[in-house]
């Protein structure tokens, strides 16, 4: 098989030549969802040290002016510094979307390269949810190639997170299919994230998709003016799954593409908290609530999990600060318990009370046979609760909320941005009611405008 023919190459001009008309009207209303989540979760991000440390740099060294927006402060920049500190505030609050499949955090990446492009390439609505989509299919399918193996070490996100970039910024500067497969060589050879970082809780989770979003889009503008990049930098004797995988599939890059929509099969994240945690959480609270159980009664909690969870989990036994908590079991299924939902109110009050604390120690993880072999595409959640009475109770969610099964209405998307912002502060209600129904108009939108305040 010949570079150009190549799943890879494949992908590349798939990414290229993607607009609005060929997408499914039910695919950009999915995008239109996604956008809305994202919003919420980037402003979520004002006032969190790691943010605003990324922030401080991307305005020392940006220009300073521009016609793309930094959402957390309202200030203007080139595309590459506001994606950058945009892409660093929307993955803080763990509120962000997630597809099962790829382990893959899309929003974080696409939108908000999609968002600084068009508003500084004057783009309209329309192209900035096609742009979004080729992001989406893209990094989706790239997660999904770099299989399980990768995710072991790798945080997808931000290796399969500079690809999705590229193709998001690609598309809206009208790259050609050979570009574009340049820009993906760039954005592969520049791909990076691991887990390590988790054992220390260290900021790097922040760094990852800030440096994804920005690597893509650079990777993007380069070719646009003809560096090019390896042809085959994802399936290439040298290229990302030789060196980052051992169970790569290529036949996955191009799996129904153009009529498997990944982007629909994405779920919104309701508790705010690492996605391994959903299944569990969502299957102890219906044990609490069909028993009327008190978190007291809980003597012990068996979480029957996927390898995944206990490869990225595993590692947060006594977790230090807010954010490492939110990759602890134990203590998101204590705040569950306590408080019938893990919301960034909770984490911040509660992680560290004795209650909570003591409830997280009686909370383990097992490897079950029946979750490892759905996972990813099925994140099925299983618990084994013993109460202080002798009881031995248990709970299954197939679907957890969130996932296309069991999705968030419009309504309920739109109820969480607002709570996202009003919990940093980033915007009033208001301001929030005037930028949401600007985004969800975003696809008559003639030029991609400011989200909040006034069009200049």
């Amino acid at each position: 098989m010949t570079a150009l023919h190549a799943p890879g190459a494949q992908l590349a001009t798939f990414a290229a030549q993607l607009n609005a008309q060929a997408i499914p009207t039910h695919v950009l209303r999915k995008t239109e969802d996604l956008l809305v989540d994202w919003f919420g979760s980037a402003l979520a991000g004002k006032g969190a040290r790691p943010v605003e440390t990324i922030g401080r740099f991307a305005a020392r060294m940006g220009a300073g002016t521009g016609a793309s927006e930094v959402l957390t402060d309202r200030s203007r920049n080139s595309p590459y510094f506001a994606a950058m500190a945009n892409a660093a505030a929307s993955h803080v609050a763990e509120q962000d979307d997630v597809h099962n499949g790829s382990v893959f955090h899309a929003a974080t990446i696409v939108f908000p390269v999609a968002l600084a492009m068009a508003q500084a390439l004057g783009k309209s609505g329309a192209q900035m949810l096609a742009a979004s989509v080729a992001g989406y299919e893209v990094g989706i399918r790239v997660g999904e190639f770099l299989g399980r193996s990768h995710y072991k070490v790798f945080h997808t996100t931000g290796t399969a997170g500079t690809l999705a970039a590229a193709a998001t910024a690609g598309n809206l500067l009208g790259l050609d299919a050979q570009q574009m497969q340049h820009a993906f060589g760039s954005a592969g050879t520049q791909s990076a994230g691991l887990w390590e970082f988790l054992r220390t809780a260290a900021d790097s989770k922040q760094l990852h998709t800030a440096h994804a979003a920005a690597a893509g889009l650079m990777s993007a503008c380069l070719a646009q003016e003809g560096f090019t990049g390896a042809a085959q930098i994802l399936e290439g004797a040298q290229g990302l799954a030789a060196g980052m995988s051992s169970d790569a599939n290529p036949a996955r890059l191009v799996d129904g593409l153009g009529t498997r929509w990944a982007t629909v099969e994405t779920s919104f994240k309701y508790h705010a908290s690492c996605r391994h945690t959903h299944p569990a959480a969502d299957a102890l609270l219906q044990v609490v609530q069909q028993h009327d159980l008190k978190p007291e009664q809980l003597a012990r909690v068996i979480t029957h999990v996927h390898q995944g969870a206990i490869d990225v989990l595993g590692a947060v036994v006594r977790p230090a600060t807010v954010h490492q908590s939110k990759f602890s079991m134990g203590t998101v299924l204590a705040l569950v318990a306590r408080y019938g939902h893990a919301g960034l109110a909770e984490f911040d009050a509660h992680f560290q009370d004795d209650a909570t604390q003591s409830l997280r120690d009686r909370v383990t993880m097992e490897l079950d046979a029946e979750v490892d072999g759905a996972y990813p595409q099925r994140w099925i959640g299983k618990v084994t609760v013993h109460t202080t009475d002798g009881r031995v109770l248990h709970g299954r969610v197939d679907e957890p909320k969130g996932d296309p099964g069991n999705t968030l209405s419009r309504d309920e998307i739109t109820a969480k941005a607002q709570r996202l912002a009003a919990y940093s502060g980033a915007a009033t209600p208001a301001e929030m009611d005037v930028a949401l129904a600007r985004l969800w108009a975003i696809g008559q939108a003639p030029r991609v405008g400011p989200l909040l305040g006034t069009s200049p």
